[in-house]
């Protein structure tokens, strides 16, 4: 067995100030008068958020917050994994492993872990285990082929019988959402329930039946991402090789590539900072520049969605809850997904979008809490 060797969050200044060269250096493309993001990203904006990233954003600040977490990495299937494993104060805790999505890293968690492990209640309490999805951020750049979202719930389960966790649940959103469901596959001796939040299916064959407003706008939001906001995903999952020179290369292309994301994604007044600080942003954005893993990233979309790929799994029948966030980029009616997920709790959120996690972490911890009760 690999050892689990403690990790340091530890950024050299030389990075540092490659980073900042860079951004200032940047050369910047043209853009049509008034084009605003019809295009994509906006470059007055992404000029502002270059400017703030190379000349006021604190990264050591940064680094400080991710170390006052305890931090490892071990070995697992010939990958590197690194993971965060906070333990709560309360030994009866109950273990739960949460997995992010792209473009998140585990900054998405910062907020929400401490809510995790030191609840008001005592008996709500969990110790978190939030993993680098493999070729992401700490983890680094996958070594093989094959990182599907199948390969890599079965190194998450692999991970909690490292830790020592014969009983646990799975949580998660994006990609982190059909990992968790396909911990729950894989490990069902082990993983006793699965909370999401994000979820989505086609109509059943004998259609879509009588839709709620909110259900047609959540269908909306699904259909303007399959028509204007997927192209990303083309890319990534045809040809991400090609896309990484130009992300490993350019700060500004890195940051554009991400923030573009997070305006159309989450539950915002028309700016990023309206929903997920500046702050939080550039951190997020950070892991993936100083790790490298802008392409490695994206290969979990080709090994997941290439034709004949088993990455998405079939029919769940591990309990499973689900926190629906009204902004998410694609959702689907309850009934459309309970032929295939044994759902026994549901929740309408009032406010957030793809990002719950940091978005809105007091409503996901709550609703993370109230679902778990049943299980310990």
């Amino acid at each position: 067995m690999s050892e689990i060797t403690p990790f340091t969050v530890e950024i050299s200044d030389a990075a540092l100030e490659d980073l900042q060269r860079r951004l200032r250096d940047a050369r910047w493309p043209d853009q049509l008068p008034d084009a605003g993001w019809d295009y994509g990203a906006e470059m007055g904006y992404i000029q502002e958020l270059a400017r703030y990233w190379a000349d006021e954003y604190d990264w050591r600040a940064a680094e400080a917050e991710l170390n006052e977490l305890d931090h490892f990495t071990t070995a697992i299937d010939g990958q590197n994994i690194h993971f965060i494993h906070q333990r709560s104060s309360h030994p009866d805790a109950y273990p739960l492993i949460i997995s992010h999505g792209w473009p998140g890293t585990v900054v998405e968690f910062l907020d929400i872990i401490g809510m995790l492990t030191e609840p008001d209640d005592p008996a709500d309490a969990f110790h978190v285990i939030a993993p680098s999805l493999p070729g992401y951020g700490f983890s680094g750049p996958t070594a093989d082929r094959g990182w599907d979202t199948v390969r890599t719930a079965k190194a998450f389960s692999e991970l909690m019988g490292r830790l020592g966790y014969d009983r646990y649940g799975a949580q998660g959103g994006d990609w982190g959402s059909m990992i968790s469901q396909n911990i729950g596959r894989c490990d069902p001796d082990h993983c006793e329930a699965v909370h999401v939040n994000f979820l989505f299916a086609t109509a059943p064959e004998d259609g879509p039946g009588e839709l709620t407003e909110a259900e047609q706008a959540g269908l909306g939001r699904a259909n303007l991402y399959f028509t204007e906001g997927a192209g990303y995903m083309q890319i990534q999952s045809t040809k991400p090789q090609t896309l990484a020179y130009g992300l490993t290369d350019s700060a500004v292309g890195q940051l554009a590539w991400i923030a573009e994301k997070f305006l159309a994604w989450t539950d915002n007044d028309g700016t990023i900072e309206s929903a997920v600080s500046r702050d939080r942003l550039l951190t997020n954005i950070s892991l993936y520049w100083f790790t490298a893993t802008g392409g490695s990233s994206a290969r979990m979309y080709y090994e997941t969605l290439r034709p004949g790929a088993a990455g998405l799994g079939g029919p769940l029948s591990t309990p499973l809850g689900m926190a629906s966030f009204p902004m998410e980029i694609m959702q689907a009616p309850r009934r459309w997904l309970e032929d295939n997920y044994n759902i026994v709790h549901w929740s309408d959120m009032a406010e957030g979008g793809h990002f719950a996690a940091m978005e809105e972490p007091e409503a996901l911890a709550q609703d993370i809490r109230e679902f778990f009760r049943r299980f310990r």
